[in-house]
């Protein structure tokens, strides 16, 4: 999981486990995300200290959520796996002491975190359960709802869709 598509994993992560009759491994999950279960279950610990998930275990076990898909945004999840690097630590990094540079990043500055404080707005006006409805809606079309909505056979029965 490269940390540029942390939040897009968790997410993914979190609705397969949404869509399970039950428990999911970290194997399970890492097939999914096609990551190595260790990247998985470092993810899931993060996300059990914020009380999104919890693990079972023993024969059967694995990870379930702890929370209704309701009460969780996405600026949730993106604050329990930990922000993505901020812009502000490239600053300097290409400018070598270039004034054009500096005055390049202080110009697109202002831009970029307004467009951050936009996107942080907007993750946290979405839900868990939006998300889930969203692609409840989309296996219903692609099947022609041959099934009960939201019913996944497997973890990866969307990915063949």
């Amino acid at each position: 999981m490269k940390s540029k598509g942390r939040l897009s994993a968790v997410l993914h992560a979190l609705l397969h486990m949404a869509h399970r009759q039950g428990p999911m491994t970290s194997d399970e999950l890492a097939a999914c995300l096609r990551t190595h279960p260790v990247v998985v279950r470092r993810t899931m610990a993060g996300l059990r200290e914020a009380g999104f998930v919890v693990s079972e275990r023993g024969h059967g076990g694995g990870w379930v959520l702890a929370r209704d898909l309701a009460s969780v945004t996405l600026l949730d999840v993106q604050m329990a796996v930990g922000a993505e690097e901020t812009r502000e630590g490239d600053e300097g990094a290409h400018s070598g002491g270039c004034v054009i540079e500096q005055s390049v990043q202080r110009a697109l500055s202002g831009s970029l975190q307004e467009a951050e404080a936009l996107l942080m707005k907007r993750l946290g006006e979405v839900t868990l359960a939006d998300l889930s409805a969203d692609f409840n809606r989309a296996m219903a079309a692609h099947a022609g709802h041959a099934g009960p909505v939201g019913h996944v056979l497997s973890p990866e029965a969307h990915h063949a869709a």
